[in-house]
């Protein structure tokens, strides 16, 4: 019988022919972690593409709309919610814009400030997207039991806490550099 092993399982395999002196136990779980992000991310682009977006504008969007009313954040604070430098947001502000899905104008609490904030277009478009989004990571999801999904999502919360600092228990995302991933919702 014929034992199945996968594209990490090979390298490992390979490695270990070839380095014996080095533990190569770390590309079973990073190895297949880095794999299985493209491939997630590859069926989440599959429903952004469908509403016309690339992941950026998916992203810049959702963080606009979960911001609450009036929907809308200064250029900086997207930028850094989205953690993308300001020149690609300014290019992905500046091609929803194009579309109709957000304006910009001068911040009223700043006089020198801009902001951007979601059209009636934007909304209607980021609510529907953001609704087949989530049925699509929910068939992502499925194929793990419920048990096995919610061990990984402890373990991963526990793991990304070693490299970002957790905002507190019902704090809302209101300042950058709060730790937030990119939005991916």
């Amino acid at each position: 019988m014929t034992e199945y092993l996968d594209h990490v399982a090979r390298i490992q395999q390979a490695w270990a022919r070839e380095r014996p002196d080095l533990d190569v136990s770390p590309q079973g779980v990073i190895g297949r972690l880095h794999r299985l992000a493209g491939h997630l991310t590859e069926q989440l682009k599959v429903v952004y593409r469908r509403y016309g977006l690339g992941e950026g504008e998916f992203d810049v969007l959702a963080t606009l709309r979960r911001a609450g009313e009036p929907f809308e954040r200064a250029p900086g604070e997207l930028a850094a919610f989205t953690m993308v430098t300001t020149g690609a947001m300014t290019k992905r502000i500046d091609r929803l814009e194009r579309d109709g899905l957000v304006t910009r104008r001068p911040s009223a609490s700043d006089g020198r400030g801009r902001v951007v904030a979601l059209t009636a277009a934007g909304r209607e478009l980021i609510d529907q997207a953001f609704t087949e989004h989530m049925r699509n990571e929910r068939r992502l999801l499925d194929l793990l039991a419920p048990d096995e999904a919610a061990h990984l999502e402890s373990l991963l919360a526990t793991w990304l806490a070693g490299f970002e600092t957790p905002l507190q228990t019902g704090a809302r995302e209101t300042r950058p550099g709060s730790g937030a991933p990119p939005d991916r919702g």
